[in-house]
């Protein structure tokens, strides 16, 4: 066996918010040794181990983002960056010089605009993009990842005309005409947009897409993600990896997007699939690095898009269904969790967190009472206290993202809800104190992927990008030590690997990140900005940052 690595002079968070940070541990094998004072951890790694000074550092469990999309981050990093582009001008200055800087490129892709660069009653049009762009397909995601805005090109070469309809769930918007105007909603989006890149991209491209995300998530302190898109070529992807490698960089939870197809049978015929290629994939790799861990369902839109689906209607009197009506989504999520799959819910409106635990009565009632079960509902942006109680009651972990509250994004998720409920989004707070767990991510790339820019958010309720912009709500903000317990603990809790992830204590794998800052002692503003100064997977050095 070989000799067992103290580290010690550190701030140990053990991933626990109830107990005092320790400050020194020990790994061997992969394996956390010990954790305790140094008298303690010493005596157990024995005489021939050796000793790392932490210098004082702040060091806890590795995060597992809680809600990710692997391939589409690493994709979007290397689209045209347009969430701090203040103008519709400046979409079209910056696509301009990407086409600029590389005249043989096929298309031109972008990411992260906000809603708000728009005049009132102002929508994306194909006519705009044009103006700069019209020679190659152009298309552009929106910062919520559920809209997309695409030149004329793109229309043709998505094979979009008057007559193509609309998928379920989604919209191609028209005009008075019912020409397409350049802006997909929802379903469309998937279904056209992203369908046709991934038509046009190679395995060399997925391939690059998943490493770079590895690559910028063990920077920021990451050992462990949900992936909340998954499909075939996603599949595809992390099979070429661990055929290579044997392994991944960290363990990845992949929930697989189930899409809304209007007919019953189909939708349980997937089910059905999905439940054949986890059993698949288990008996091929283990379960150590990748598991297919359950389905996912978009059971609606987004408020910025006046997609998401509301009890009482938008400023502009709009009030969306489902996407997943209550017809296909209580029979399907019923069929999924007979088959042992987890189920991931997407709510951001308070209509659709309201389905959200429908379907998790409708399966206590057919298959009864399951402590495994661990239901999650995603996002939870403008939520009632009456569901926020029905989550305590059914046990259902709420997966929330602060930086999708960075106040410098509001604006217009303010401006559309138009009433009180503009002031009482996304209530951390009534949901510690009803008892229901909490699981915290970044949802990147809709958001920032960050790790320490999202605690900053959690700690503050203020502005990662605008630092000028006032607090959205203060008293709803974390504790440092629950907070960090939630990127932790509670992230390993939702993906059903607290047995060996989220934790610093004997026994679990050795997932641990030394960050260049201290989120219980330091100033929040000492985050910005911040990474890993190192991140451990399986005791290895998977990041360490340059002196």
């Amino acid at each position: 066996m070989a000799p067992a690595t103290v580290y010690r002079n550190a701030t140990v968070f053990t991933g626990d918010a109830a107990i005092p940070p320790r400050e020194s541990f020990a790994v061997q094998e992969g394996r956390i040794l010990a954790v305790g004072d140094l008298a303690t951890v010493r005596g157990a790694a024995g005489s021939d181990a050796r000793e790392i000074d932490l210098g004082g550092a702040f060091a806890a469990p590795g995060i597992t983002e809680g809600h990710a999309h692997m391939l589409m981050l690493g994709e979007a990093l290397s689209k045209v960056q347009l969430r701090d582009a203040a103008t519709v001008g400046e979409v079209q200055e910056r696509i301009a010089a990407a086409r600029a800087a590389q005249p043989d490129a096929q298309r031109v892709t972008g990411v992260s605009w906000r809603f708000d660069i728009f005049a009132e009653g102002e929508r994306p049009t194909a006519a705009m993009l044009d103006a700069v762009v019209a020679d190659v397909p152009v298309l552009l995601d929106a910062n919520d990842l559920h809209s997309c805005w695409v030149n004329t090109a793109a229309l043709e070469a998505m094979g979009i005309t008057r007559d193509t309809p609309d998928p379920v769930g989604g919209e191609i918007v028209r005009d008075e005409r019912g020409e397409a105007t350049g802006f997909l909603l929802e379903t469309a989006a998937v279904k056209y947009a992203w369908g046709y890149l991934d038509r046009v991209a190679s395995d060399a491209d997925r391939d690059r897409y998943l490493a770079t995300a590895f690559d910028a998530y063990v920077a920021t302190g990451v050992t462990g993600a949900s992936e909340m898109s998954f499909g075939h070529a996603d599949l595809a992807a992390y099979r070429r990896v661990l055929d290579r490698d044997g392994r991944l960089p960290f363990p990845v939870n992949a929930h697989w997007l189930l899409t809304a197809s209007g007919d019953l049978e189909t939708d349980l015929a997937e089910v059905a699939e999905v439940a054949r290629l986890r059993d698949e994939v288990a008996a091929q790799y283990g379960d150590a690095w990748l598991r297919i861990v359950g389905v996912k369902f978009i059971l609606d839109g987004v408020i910025d898009a006046c997609t998401a689906a509301m009890r009482a209607p938008y400023a502009n009197g709009a009030l969306p269904g489902p996407i997943w009506e209550r017809e296909f989504a209580l029979p399907v999520a019923v069929a999924a969790d007979a088959a042992g799959l987890q189920f991931a819910l997407h709510a951001i409106g308070d209509e659709a967190s309201t389905i959200a635990l429908d379907m998790v009565q409708e399966c206590i009632r057919v298959n009864g009472p399951d402590a495994h079960r661990r239901p999650r509902v995603e996002h939870l942006e403008s939520v009632a206290d009456d569901t926020i109680a029905r989550m305590a009651a059914l046990g259902v972990t709420a997966s929330m993202q602060p930086v999708h509250c960075d106040p410098a994004v509001l604006d217009n998720w303010q401006a559309v809800l138009g009433d009180e409920r503009a002031d009482g989004g996304f209530p951390w707070h009534k949901f510690r104190d009803a008892g229901v767990r909490l699981a915290l991510g970044t949802d990147a790339p809709t958001a920032p992927h960050e790790a320490a820019d999202n605690l900053f958010i959690a700690l503050t309720a203020k502005s990662a990008l605008e630092r000028e912009r006032a607090a959205y709500h203060p008293e709803r903000v974390f504790g440092p030590e629950e907070a960090v317990e939630a990127f932790t603990l509670g992230t390993a809790y939702a993906t059903k690997r607290d047995h060996e992830a989220g934790r610093i204590a004997a026994g679990y794998r050795a997932h641990v990140v030394v960050w260049a800052a201290n989120p219980l002692t330091d100033a929040p503003e000492t985050l910005l900005g911040s990474s890993a100064r190192l991140t451990l997977v399986d005791g290895e050095v998977a990041y360490r940052a340059a002196e």
